[in-house]
């Protein structure tokens, strides 16, 4: 059989987001034109992804929904088949529980061409990111990593003389755990850690010994957790500076960091949110990132095709997302046309990332309105569109119609083209909803209507009713970005506390830094 050109990588991708992820499969990702993901992985990994890239979220966490294997195996033949190059993203390292050997046997018996990538395992990574060496060389000659998925499996006999255990998927099987070691003869006073979340900003450490570790944790959600069983868990303390608990776990409140001890839910479109984050994690704050709006193409390309096969006909794009960029200028390519090809076609654009997003096209947009909001485009374009015929690439489903009417109203002929579609995530993200539950949550961001529409239709898959989101809530601060957000908000959920002055990402974190100072 011969080859497609297609290739599948089976890329570990560490524990948490990028610092822990090797640089070649940072290439790859790059270079993704399909990427299969797992539950566990780092959501901040998917944005190093194209825009373009074709994305799969096949589940396999404990506890939870997830894709058979036997269609993740089909899902990598097939889209190799199809000539693409494929990155299979697993938590940790592949050959660490990731389990790959059916996808490895079912690409060999297809004459499927893959590779495999090596990813920094959370067995080594989380008790070292806990200040645990695993090996000492009077406490630990040796250890043990195992996995507590099914614990009526394991020689408990032989594992209780192990020195040092790392034990991977057992939030769960805690109790399950500390019965068999101790039924085997292990001391109730053998220390143990427990680390979740290992390299994340929420990252917990409970530390204790067999007989209290339960206690600890009553009413505690675990997973994803790694568990240290052995002496070397005392050496915690004395590998550590001076306060480094408090350090770790609380931000220094100081001038410099005004959110510092906050938790903020930042909702988002899938990859669309490190600049926002990583403002607000500049400041001090914890932020969990839940993906409320999925990006994708269309339902067809026939019309936006069309009308780049015909650009001359058209005296004004307007482009008011980010998205409709990308999407755009990837038609634009795969049509075999460049920017040459918008010569004499003026270009307006809504908000600053949106230009921004042009520029790194090399093109420079002709009109920008002021307070970055759709609105005011009409109110000062700078020209009359009074016989103008207007191109104006769009989300497909659920935009807003003020920009159309207005400018026909005034006389122009505008073609609208669905350039990409939004659709709500088929589940809330679980830290997050974890969060929400356990009101731990201080403020939560939307940028856009559709993220208040969305996060409102996912607490509703999720079982809370409308009367509910009050309770939920709580005293959770609800910040938007602007008017029309802030509307949508308190629409579906009863209130906005902070509205953005100025209507971008950057105006939204600082007025919640403004917020907190009151």
């Amino acid at each position: 059989m011969t080859r497609s050109g297609g290739k599948v990588y089976l890329v570990g991708a560490g524990p948490a987001g990028a610092s822990y992820l090797t640089v070649r499969a940072q290439q790859l990702l790059a270079q993704a034109e399909v990427l299969i993901y797992d539950a566990l992985v780092d959501e901040q990994l998917l944005q190093l992804a194209p825009a373009s890239t074709t994305l799969f979220d096949v589940g396999k966490r404990g506890g939870k929904p997830s894709t058979p294997q036997a269609e993740i195996d089909w899902l990598l033949v097939e889209q190799c088949r199809q000539g693409k190059q494929v990155v299979r993203l697993k938590s940790g390292d592949p050959f660490i529980f990731g389990r790959c050997t059916s996808e490895i046997q079912a690409l060999i018996e297809t004459d499927c061409s893959f590779e495999v990538i090596p990813g920094l395992s959370s067995a080594l990574a989380a008790p070292l990111l806990a200040g645990i060496p695993l090996t000492d060389p009077v406490l630990s000659r040796c250890f043990a990593v195992l996995s507590a998925h099914e614990p009526a499996e394991l020689d408990w006999q032989t594992l209780t003389g192990i020195e040092t255990l790392v034990i991977l998927m057992g939030g769960r099987q805690l109790n399950e755990i500390i019965y068999q070691l101790q039924r085997h003869g292990k001391p109730q006073q053998t220390p143990i850690a427990i680390i979740r979340w290992a390299g994340h900003l929420q990252q917990q450490i409970w530390t204790g010994t067999l007989a209290d570790i339960l206690e600890q944790t009553a009413g505690k959600s675990l997973p994803p957790a790694v568990i240290v069983i052995g002496e070397v868990v005392r050496l915690r303390q004395f590998l550590q500076l001076p306060d480094m608990e408090n350090r770790q776990q609380k931000t220094h409140l100081n001038s410099q960091q005004p959110l510092a001890g906050k938790t903020i839910l930042v909702t988002r479109s899938a990859g669309q949110s490190s600049e926002v984050c990583e403002s607000l994690q500049q400041v001090g704050a914890q932020v969990i990132e839940m993906p409320a709006i999925e990006i994708g193409p269309p339902s067809s390309w026939e019309a936006l095709d069309h009308a780049i096969s015909n650009l001359k006909e058209f005296d004004w794009l307007i482009l008011t997302s980010t998205n409709g960029v990308d999407y755009f200028f990837e038609r634009l390519i795969a049509l075999k046309k460049d920017i040459r090809d918008l010569a004499g076609l003026k270009i307006a654009v809504v908000g600053e990332k949106t230009a921004a997003s042009l520029k790194q096209r090399y093109l420079q947009p002709d009109f920008i309105p002021p307070n970055f909001v759709a609105d005011a485009l009409v109110d000062y374009f700078p020209e009359s569109v009074e016989g103008k015929k207007i191109l104006f690439p769009r989300v497909e489903s659920g935009g807003r119609e003020v920009l159309v009417k207005a400018f026909t109203g005034k006389g122009a002929n505008v073609v609208e083209v669905a350039a990409y579609e939004s659709r709500c995530p088929a589940v809330i993200a679980s830290d997050a909803w974890e969060a929400l539950q356990q009101h731990s949550v201080d403020v939560i961001t939307f940028a856009s209507s559709k993220t208040v529409k969305y996060f409102y239709q996912l607490l509703g898959q999720a079982g809370v009713e409308t009367h509910g989101i009050t309770y939920l809530l709580g005293d959770v601060c609800i910040a938007s970005i602007g008017p029309q957000t802030s509307k949508t908000c308190k629409e579906l959920l009863g209130r906005v506390d902070i509205e953005a002055q100025e209507y971008t990402l950057e105006g939204l974190c600082q007025a919640i830094i403004e917020a907190q100072k009151t």
